[in-house]
């Protein structure tokens, strides 16, 4: 009796349908967090992990790994943890696989975006990516949850979930199950795919990414000419710490009039005037392209 006929005759003595949950790529880096807290939950799950050293992973936690083929054909919900590049690869083996009325979701937009997914009309699909723990997130009080950069562990995060194709009731089952890989999650916000690509990898990583890595830049110059290594860190974590919070709101007091000053100037030297057109169609095509296709 296959995976499929096992859970069918299950439902049918039990007069019920619990949830059946395949998660491909569940002993990666990514997929190790998501079966962490998926084992906590109450859905059937099925696990598939090709690698050597993702099935020890998945031994370490009593779990172990089904074909792809007995395992997506069993599910009503198929999550692919698996990298941007092999992304496309993997749905063009799942999708057919797939149950009528099925979920797939995908943990980024990069794949969708660029048309990496087959089409199928009888299942639905759903992009979502984690927000990961706010820097603001100071109500945690759990020292666990207040290093839990990541998030998916102990501290609190928002996630955002972009339905591809399906139905309301699809979404609605799929921001379930996101929240619970995600756990804890705050807020779910609902955006599209094209929404995603501009938060991740233009706003997120292109931007914001490329930013704090000058700052780290910036701090080993200063320790380059002088500065004491300790004392540089500290002065650069606290200023960060503070000058976020006044961009974004989070306390009344404004920058300095010296501050000020430094910024108008500095922003000629460290930026290009059209910098912003890292969100232009063609840029973000390019970028994706990027992530997808190396």
């Amino acid at each position: 009796m296959t995976v499929r006929e096992h859970r069918d005759h299950q439902d049918h003595q039990k007069g019920n349908h619990m949830t059946t949950i395949a998660l491909v790529g569940a002993g990666g880096k990514m997929g190790s967090r998501l079966t962490d807290n998926l084992l906590k939950t109450d859905y059937e799950m099925l696990f598939v992990e090709p690698s050597e050293a993702g099935v020890a992973r998945l031994a370490e936690r009593g779990a172990t790994p089904t074909s792809l083929e007995e395992a997506v054909s069993a599910a009503d919900v198929v999550i692919l943890a698996v990298p941007d590049n092999r992304i496309g690869v993997v749905a063009e083996q799942a999708v057919p696989l797939m149950r009528s009325g099925a979920t797939l979701i995908v943990l980024d937009a990069a794949a969708p975006f660029a048309g990496h997914l087959p089409e199928r009309a009888d299942v639905s699909f759903v992009a979502c990516h984690p927000c990961h723990p706010s820097v603001f997130n100071n109500s945690e009080t759990d020292p666990v949850a207040q290093t839990d950069y990541f998030g998916g562990i102990a501290a609190r995060q928002d996630v955002v979930i972009a339905l591809i194709s399906g139905s309301e009731d699809d979404y609605t089952r799929a921001e379930e199950v996101v929240r619970a890989f995600f756990a804890p999650v705050l807020n779910a916000h609902r955006i599209t795919v094209e929404n995603m690509v501009l938060l991740e990898p233009v706003l997120a990583e292109t931007t914001a990414a490329t930013c704090v890595t000058i700052i780290k830049e910036a701090m080993d110059e200063a320790v380059r000419r002088g500065v004491p290594a300790d004392a540089a860190r500290a002065f650069i974590l606290g200023h960060v710490n503070v000058e976020l919070a006044i961009v974004f709101g989070e306390i009344g007091s404004p920058f300095s009039d010296g501050a000020l000053k430094a910024i108008a100037t500095a922003k000629d030297i460290l930026f290009k005037d059209d910098w912003k057109r890292v969100f232009d169609d063609e840029v973000v095509a390019a970028s994706v392209d990027e992530i997808v296709n190396h």
